[in-house]
């Protein structure tokens, strides 16, 4: 299937003019569960829209620890990365594919020459917005709210980014993404559990809670 026919399916963009540039000019790229798309640091020299799977978002600090930012879904780019590249900076992010995910990857120099399309301007203008707002909940959760409510919130992301109420992911898995400490989550998820939010299993979690 070309990739004109793949994004036209996925009814990401339906102008004619633009879909035969993306034809000429992305290709498709496939990534295993949990393989990397993007690191820290790595030159950006295309821009991600997921067309199958998902993608989890992350921001490294110099020593490695890692913050959980958002996910991206099928018709979805990353903001961070749009941002990057039109300031000529390297990542700031590390992206994960969630599941067994695909993308088409778009040349970096085409981000902007298809500004000329309306499709592509709304486009990217929702995503920033969308990406931007899924940003300030992570910040409102970690400064104004408990680890709780944060950490309920990490877990039913992952839930619904891998399409399942149970998560495979250990304590400590999950401090290192929360940049708390594995003590502390052991004992928040205990009391969720016994709220009847979760229920723990042997490095699984099962969410009980619907978003």
């Amino acid at each position: 299937m070309s990739i004109q026919l793949i994004v036209n399916t996925n009814f990401i963009f339906t102008q004619k003019e633009l879909l035969l540039e993306i034809e000429k000019n992305a290709r498709l790229k496939s990534f295993k569960q949990g393989e990397i798309v993007i690191t820290p640091g790595q030159e950006i020299l295309y821009i991600p829209i997921v067309i199958k799977g998902s993608i989890r978002i992350l921001r490294q600090d110099n020593k490695g620890a890692e913050v959980f930012l958002y996910h991206l879904y099928p018709g979805q780019t990353c903001a961070v990365s749009l941002t990057c590249c039109q300031s000529g900076k390297k990542s700031m992010i590390k992206a994960l594919a969630e599941t067994k995910t695909e993308i088409i990857q778009i040349p970096v120099k085409q981000t902007e020459d298809w500004f000329k399309y309306p499709e592509w301007k709304a486009y990217i203008s929702s995503n920033y917005n969308s990406r931007f707002e899924e940003l300030m909940q992570v910040v409102d959760l970690i400064a104004f709210q408990q680890m709780d409510k944060q950490l309920l919130h990490y877990l039913e992301e992952r839930s619904k980014a891998l399409n399942t109420r149970v998560v495979e992911l250990t304590h400590q898995q999950i401090a290192d993404e929360l940049h708390a400490h594995r003590e502390a989550i052991s004992r928040l998820l205990r009391v969720m559990e016994q709220k009847g939010l979760v229920k723990l299993g042997r490095n699984n979690i099962e969410v009980l809670t619907q978003k």
